[in-house]
């Protein structure tokens, strides 16, 4: 993962210059002051989404119809929804000068049905972390440590049926956020993770059905605990296919608990991909100094150098992993335990997986519940990796689904979770990639 932070810009300006100028920007142009929730329509009340979402109050939708907005929209009201009108032809392009798309400040926001693209740092960010009413992103200007008091966590917000491009760090990006849901979106082309959750405690967020391929890591989650569930999702074709992580860049270290199941995580080693920061290369799933996180009902095949692999993270060992009912076959090796001698874990435990020949033979005494006994394991050579391609390089994706029309509203909320009782089929949401397309 990258480390700096910048602020990120605004596309406020408009808005003044429309004020002066009577021109479509004018609030007394767009709807009616009526009770109760509105739609604001973009470009036919206002000409820019950002001058729509000023004017929106609590309940409000903005609605977009299609074209390409050179723009920066961030929604500091709460219990907005920015809809577009075609989540393919809706497109917020940041023509590889504007830090991020869409930024969500603000608890209960929603954000769906559109297309982000060209940004140097994130697709869409939503974030309680936020500087002189900025939201604040990695990038180049040093770390902010997250003060807990001064930044509470975003409450609620929901990012649905949305592409992420061709960004310079992440497609979708939750940080000090907590009960939202990230789910229906693609991701491709982005120089860190397709989608990020990161630095929260008691996250109550669920990361469901979204396809992630040709990014650098597909989905990375770091320092983010309790509740947080990954589920039936595809993350293939890329460097690393999924990561959980301790850092102790971010606060609220180690990651605690966890659930990635029922995910495909296979054919991570697609050199046509951005260069992974930290050196990875064909990883299908990754756990780094994380503890009494649960890896089930996945499945991970085809990836180069590991199918599943438990590790340390600096002195932060892999505690009280539960690695069950996986399917892992035909990887470099299928699983691997790589704990540190600085950091040697212990109680992580292996029960009912499907494996190929490729694995550690001392896994099979490493039972459920007790695990294996305090020790370190074997490094991960991960052989020669390939250089990475610009993040502009990686090709568009194919159309994605568009909302339905009969969508039911979504909730900004954490939705209830059923846990996956089988590994998926090898197919999973394969239609949305660019093979499926083909």
């Amino acid at each position: 993962m990258s480390s700096p932070w910048p602020r990120v810009s605004l596309a406020a300006l408009f808005t003044v210059l429309a004020a002066l100028s009577g021109c479509s920007g004018d609030p007394s142009d767009g709807p009616t002051d009526e009770a109760g929730p509105r739609v604001i329509n973009v470009p036919s009340d206002y000409d820019t989404i950002q001058a729509g979402v000023d004017q929106a109050r609590p309940g409000d939708t903005v609605v977009v119809a299609s074209g390409i907005y050179d723009e920066t929209v961030t929604i500091s009201t709460e219990d907005v929804t920015l809809r577009g009108e075609d989540r393919n032809e809706v497109v917020l392009d940041g023509g590889l000068l504007k830090a991020n798309g869409v930024v969500a400040l603000a608890g209960g926001v929603t954000i769906e049905n559109l297309t982000t693209r060209n940004y140097t740092v994130n697709g869409v960010l939503v974030t309680g972390l936020s500087d002189d009413g900025e939201g604040v992103a990695k990038g180049s200007d040093g770390y902010t440590r997250l003060d807990p008091d001064q930044y509470p966590p975003l409450q609620g917000f929901a990012v649905r049926y949305v592409t992420a491009y061709n960004n310079g760090l992440y497609g979708v990006y939750a940080f000090d956020s907590q009960d939202g849901v990230i789910e229906q979106t693609y991701t491709s082309g982005n120089a860190d993770s397709g989608i990020y959750v990161g630095q929260c405690l008691a996250c109550d967020i669920v990361v469901r059905d979204n396809v992630a391929e040709g990014n650098a890591v597909g989905y990375e989650q770091a320092n983010a605990s309790g509740d947080t569930w990954v589920i039936g999702n595809r993350f293939t074709g890329n460097r690393v296919g999924l990561s959980l992580q301790s850092d102790y860049l971010e606060a609220f270290y180690p990651l605690d608990g966890g659930i990635v199941a029922g995910n495909v995580v296979s054919d991570n080693d697609n050199p046509q991909t951005p260069a992974q920061a930290d050196g990875g290369w064909g990883i299908g799933i990754g756990l780094a100094g994380t503890t009494r996180s649960r890896v089930i009902f996945n499945r991970a095949d085809d990836n180069a150098s590991a199918g599943i692999v438990l590790t340390s993270a600096e002195d932060l060992a892999p505690l009280g992993i539960e690695v069950t009912d996986n399917r892992a076959q035909r990887n470099g090796v299928d699983i691997w335990y790589a704990a540190s001698a600085a950091a040697p874990g212990s109680g992580n435990c292996f029960a009912g997986n499907r494996l190929g020949a490729a694995r550690p033979r001392e896994l099979a005494t490493w039972t459920c519940p007790d695990g294996n006994p305090e020790g370190p394991g074997v490094t991960l050579t991960l052989g020669r990796v390939p250089r990475g391609i610009p993040f502009t390089d990686v090709p568009a994706p194919p159309d994605q689904p568009t909302l339905p029309t009969d969508a039911p509203e979504s909730e900004p909320t954490a939705p209830p979770v059923q846990a996956p009782t089988s590994v998926p089929p090898a197919d999973l949401l394969v239609e949305w990639t660019r093979a499926g397309a083909a």
